[in-house]
Order: C-alpha cells, then sequence, then structure tokens
C-alpha cells in the first residue's frame, strides 16, 4: 500500500463520526418521490446533495425535470489525468415508509443501535441508497481533505425518481447526452454475498410488467339466478393464469426462451463455489420447499433465469361475509424477470397470445402497462471491472466475487443504450436490510468498509 493512500485510508477511519452525522442530514429529509405532498423534500434533498459536491469542488446545478429535480456536478480531475471519465449515479429518493406502526423508531429520525454486527444506522433510505451514495461522496473528501484533490474526473448525477421508475431520467440522458460522455459508470446500489464478502455484481435480470384485465357480462350478476349459464370472468382468468407453467415450472408462452443463453461453465462452477443454502435462504423467510424451474440450481434460477409470477389478482366482492355474485371483471397484475436475450416487448406480445390462445369466447381481454426493461450482462473482463474487484480484494483481504442478482435496475440499460457505458456495480448493502420495508437498515461496517473501498478504486483510476 502506497503511504499516500494509507493517509487517506486512515483518515477515514478516524472521520467515520463524521461522515455517519453527514448521512444522518440527509436520512432526515422525507423525500418520497411517490407523493406529491413531500415535493418539497425532494428539492431539499436535491439542494444537500448540490450543496455536498460544491463543498467538494464540483461546478454543480440543479436541473428542473417534468417531475424531481436531477443533481449534476463535474470535475475535471488533476492535470495530466489519463485515467476514465467516471459517471457516478445515485437517487436522493426513497420509498414510503408505511406500515409505520412496524418501525421501532420513526422512520426520518436516524438512529445508530446495536446490532449482531455492531453498530447499525436504522431509517427509511439507510442503505437505499442514501447510504450507499453517501459512501462515494465521503471517499471523494477522504481524498481532498487529506491530500488537496480528487485524483480522478467525475460526473456526478443524482436523481430523485429512481423509486417511482426514474420516469424522467431517459429523456435527461438524451437531452445532455455530450454533456455526460464518459468512460464508465459506477453505482452503489446493491448488495455484498454477505458483510465479510465483497462482490461485484455482473448480471441483472429484466423486468416487464403487465396488467390483464377479463370482462364478460356488462354487470355483476346474482350467482342463483345466473350460474350455470353467465360465463364467470374469475373462472376464466384463473384457468388462463394456472397455465403459465408446466409441472417442471417452465413458462409456457409461445417463444418465451428462444433468446434465453445457458450460463457457461465457468460461471457456473464460480456460483457453485459460493456454497450458497437454499434450504437456510428460505427458513429465513418461513419456507422450506424450493420452487422454480427444475434442472437448475438455485442461484441459476435467481440470477440466470427468466420468470413469471401474479403479483395481485382481484374480482368480485372481497368484503366480509358472503356475497354471492359472478363478478363482470377478473383482473391481475403480472411481471415477468427476464435475462439477456429476451426482449421486454416481444414478451408482451407472447404473453397476449398466450391470453387469445385460452380465454373463452364471450370475454375480452384488456391490457394495460406492457413497459420494461431488459436483462443486463456486465462485460467482467473490462479494466475497470478488474480494478473495482483488485480494489475490493485489498479492502477485505479476501477475493471479491463476481455476482448476478435477480432485480433489475433499469438505469443501467439507460446509461448503456444513451450514453453507450457500461456500469460497476459496486454495492455494500445485505440481504437483510429490509430494503422498502420498515426498519430499513445500513450495518456500519458495511458503510466505513464502502468508503475505503471506493478511495481504493479512485486511487485505481488515478494510477490507470
Amino acid at each position: 500500500m502506497s503511504e499516500r493512500l494509507e493517509t487517506i485510508l486512515r483518515h477515514v477511519d478516524a472521520r467515520l463520526d463524521q461522515s455517519r452525522d453527514r448521512l444522518f442530514e440527509l436520512l432526515r429529509i422525507p423525500s418520497i418521490s411517490a407523493q406529491e405532498t413531500h415535493a418539497g423534500d425532494c428539492k431539499a434533498a436535491s439542494e444537500w446533495v448540490r450543496d455536498q459536491l460544491v463543498s467538494l469542488g464540483f461546478r454543480t446545478e440543479i436541473r428542473p425535470t417534468p417531475g424531481h429535480p436531477i443533481v449534476l456536478g463535474h470535475f475535471d480531475g488533476p492535470a495530466g489525468y489519463k485515467g476514465p471519465h467516471v459517471l457516478f449515479y445515485g437517487h436522493y429518493d426513497v420509498q414510503p415508509p408505511d406500515p409505520l406502526d412496524l418501525w421501532t423508531s420513526p422512520p426520518f429520525e436516524p438512529q445508530c443501535v446495536d446490532g449482531p454486527r455492531g453498530k447499525r444506522f436504522v431509517a427509511r433510505g439507510a442503505v437505499d441508497d442514501k447510504g450507499q451514495m453517501t459512501m462515494f461522496l465521503e471517499a471523494m473528501r477522504a481524498w481532498k481533505e487529506a491530500t488537496g484533490a480528487i485524483p480522478a474526473k467525475i460526473t456526478v448525477l443524482i436523481e430523485g425518481e429512481e423509486e417511482v421508475g426514474s420516469r424522467n431520467l431517459e429523456a435527461f440522458l438524451k437531452a445532455n447526452k455530450a454533456e455526460l460522455a464518459s468512460d464508465i459508470a459506477l453505482i452503489s446500489d446493491t448488495n455484498m454475498w454477505d458483510v465479510s464478502t465483497p462482490a461485484l455484481t455482473t448480471s441483472l435480470r429484466g423486468l416487464t410488467y403487465i396488467q390483464l384485465t377479463v370482462k364478460a357480462a356488462k354487470r355483476d350478476l346474482h350467482s342463483g339466478l345466473y350460474g350455470g349459464s353467465a360465463l364467470n370472468p374469475i373462472n376464466a382468468l384463473t384457468r388462463v393464469l394456472g397455465n403459465l407453467h408446466d409441472a417442471d415450472g417452465r413458462i409456457q408462452l409461445p417463444g418465451f426462451y428462444d433468446g434465453v443463453k445457458p450460463i457457461s461453465n465457468a460461471r457456473r462452477a464460480q456460483w457453485d463455489s459460493l456454497g450458497f443454502s437454499e434450504k437456510e435462504f428460505l427458513g429465513d423467510i418461513g419456507l422450506s420447499v424450493p420452487s422454480g424451474e427444475r434442472g437448475f440450481s438455485a442461484l441459476e434460477r435467481l440470477w440466470a433465469r427468466p420468470t413469471a409470477d401474479i403479483n395481485g389478482i382481484w374480482g368480485g366482492y372481497t368484503g366480509q361475509g358472503a356475497k354471492t355474485v359472478i363478478a363482470a371483471e377478473a383482473h391481475a397484475k403480472i411481471t415477468f424477470r427476464l435475462v439477456p436475450g429476451q426482449d421486454p416487448d416481444a414478451v408482451v406480445d407472447q404473453f397476449k397470445q398466450f391470453v387469445a390462445d385460452r380465454l373463452p369466447a364471450g370475454t375480452e381481454a384488456v391490457f394495460e402497462g406492457g413497459h420494461g426493461s431488459p436483462g443486463v450482462e456486465v462485460n467482467a473482463d473490462s479494466p475497470w471491472v478488474r480494478a473495482a474487484q483488485a480494489a475490493l480484494t485489498e479492502e477485505y483481504g479476501k477475493p471479491a466475487i463476481r455476482m448476478g442478482t435477480g432485480g433489475s435496475i433499469p438505469v443501467v440499460v439507460s446509461l448503456k443504450n444513451v450514453l453507450g457505458v457500461d456500469t460497476l456495480l459496486m454495492g455494500f448493502g445485505l440481504d437483510d436490510d429490509q430494503i422498502h420495508s420498515p426498519n430499513e437498515k445500513f450495518e456500519q461496517t458495511c458503510f466505513h468498509h464502502g468508503i475505503r473501498s471506493h478511495v481504493r478504486l479512485l486511487e485505481k483510476f488515478a494510477s490507470a
């Protein structure tokens, strides 16, 4: 380790409390993007981010959008810098904290409490994404305070609508494409393998969402007067959706698997070496019997195979007691998690055909939604992935693994499609951080190591 790097890391360690205090300032702002009553709080959060970047020497602006503002900052780097121009992305908005009665402390009054792994921060946004975003800001601060300069050319883009689908981000990227030109994007909004094992996420599943309504009679009917003659759309809908999977868990949409490629033997061996216990994974949530597509390991099913799930289904009378009606309509929400090689629009068309082939005469199918994003495969052999892997390995004293995730990060697709840049996904969350749930938390050790890892990564960029 160089003397310069050692000095900066000591600076991080000595000022961890101050880093936590700055994070807590941001966590106290209830920047809930989904609720119009919190538009002022979203503005306040954007101003907090702007002020942090200004204090680090960035040329910074708050840019308006039709929704919540985007904070954009530029730092040119030192003279003679030859490393990559880094685009750091994060988001200051958070999910609503409901249900409030399940929180052990008010969601926007951050707490530093004891946990089984030491201190942890509890608040809405603690890990998603205010805590993880702040790690990068604090890493840059450590460089500036300890050495007088940030060592890389960096653009920071922090948005306020990630939790509502980043609905204005892609238009912003297109409108500012030249200004946002960069060599690599960096995001901290993913997980580690476990609290002591760092990871880079190199594959993401995509997503397609659609809502299906099946209509029959023009009004709800008395089941005694019409039962046996009138078609029941709830019965029809459940029969159709009951055929989504065969007995082996394979999805029955026509052409659904056409673009799906098997993972390599090398990747399968690497995932097998992780020692993942599906029994423990399911046991933590009260389940004991695995489900899904037969013939694949648990991690393959979670990271590299597509899925179809009914997320909600309703129709007719659902209140207390009996009401003997044949409903006029039945509804369902369905999502498909997709892997690289699958086209979200094509999957929507496949689902519509699947439904059309099975609905009985006398019904009408109405589809809403149909938006989505494809799966992503990160080039794991790029020099920047190797640099990040080296930084993590040096920080933790053990090899950083390359893992997939079953979730989706649509901004990664937008950054690739609009700006042409790949993304480093270097996150420090854990599976039990209760993201989007009451008592969201971030382990202090993850926050601390995250700052130090970003310090190391900046050095890798500077010496490229």
